[in-house]
């Protein structure tokens, strides 16, 4: 797609998008924050990381949250964050790999926000994860396997989203610009429904 017609495009869907939310979901390493920065930059809308708005409100960052209270407790706090963030739209929002899970948060994004998944494959997630040692839910003594895991409990999950985006080994613009064409078609799918 060439220059002019990607900055029409994303006239096309800013205009449309109203009120709405655009939040991605996906498992650590999927590329949900780099890439939905991208997204918020294009489309010139505010970019909020639920994860980073835990740890601003809590004072206590991801990890230490999840020793102190465990996770059911983290994940209650998450749907109260996810919550109030999508009310605040229209904004994009990444969200930590297990927010999707929690049927209520689900519910709420359903209701206010159009949802991405950011599909990737292990090999591409391991990569990634392995440059950074804050993910609670891999300090296990065989990372990969509990990542295979983590894809087979949440993938099924995950495919509730609206839309599905494969992130892999490209650069985070193009992904970000397929997103963009994805709420794109789904707007003008809504739009037809309508009519």
């Amino acid at each position: 797609m060439g220059a002019t017609a990607m900055t029409e495009l994303i006239e096309h869907v800013r205009a449309r998008i109203g009120t709405r939310t655009l939040v991605l979901v996906g498992l650590m390493g999927a590329g949900k924050t780099s890439v939905g920065r991208k997204v918020a930059q294009a489309l010139q809308l505010p970019f909020a990381d639920s994860d980073h708005e835990i740890e601003s409100v809590s004072r206590m960052t991801v990890p230490e949250l999840f020793e102190a209270y465990g996770e059911v407790e983290f994940r209650a706090l998450e749907q109260r964050v996810v919550t109030r963030l999508i009310a605040d739209g229209p904004a994009v929002i990444a969200t930590g790999g297990g927010a999707f899970m929690n049927a209520d948060t689900r519910a709420a994004i359903r209701a206010h926000a159009i949802s991405i998944w950011l599909k990737a494959d292990l090999d591409t997630l391991m990569e990634r994860v392995a440059r950074r040692q804050n993910r609670p839910l891999l300090k296990t003594p065989d990372p990969r396997a509990m990542m295979r895991k983590l894809m087979e409990d949440r993938y099924p999950v995950y495919a509730e989203a609206d839309l599905t985006v494969t992130s892999r080994d490209a650069r985070h613009t193009v992904i970000a610009g397929e997103i963009i064409e994805a709420v794109n078609a789904k707007l003008n799918q809504s739009m037809t429904k309508v009519d």
